[in-house]
């Protein structure tokens, strides 16, 4: 990936992490590396999450238990810390997904031209 390309990454506010996050644990239990590789995967490597930024916000959800974690052993045979979605997490993520299209409806009816020019 180019400096440009990387430049052109996206930066995520907190609640926008945590809604990705609790999105991909959806999907089954994971590590941390692993659920930061399927989000760059999904969003087709423009959403990139750095363990400085990954590892606080799953301590963040766990605390809200919204994600519970116990200790495994991965698929390269080492010892990780998986992830998983509680039943609390399940109704924060669909809350989550409301309030997420209901901003993406309020962009929409902003950015979508009028047809009128102001001033006219």
């Amino acid at each position: 990936m180019s400096i440009k390309e990387r430049n052109e990454r996206l930066q995520l506010l907190q609640g926008t992490l945590d809604m990705l996050i609790l999105q991909t644990l959806q999907w089954g239990p994971q590590h941390g590396l692993g659920i930061s590789q399927v989000i760059g995967n999904k969003s087709e490597d423009l959403i990139k999450v750095e363990a400085g930024t990954l590892y606080p916000a799953l301590h963040r959800l766990e605390q809200q238990g919204w994600v519970a974690s116990e200790w495994k052993v991965s698929d390269k045979n080492q010892r990780a810390k998986y992830y998983r979605l509680t039943r609390a997490g399940k109704k924060q993520l669909i809350a989550e997904q409301s309030k997420w299209k209901q901003l993406l409806k309020a962009i929409r009816l902003v950015m979508r031209p009028s047809g009128k020019q102001e001033g006219a």
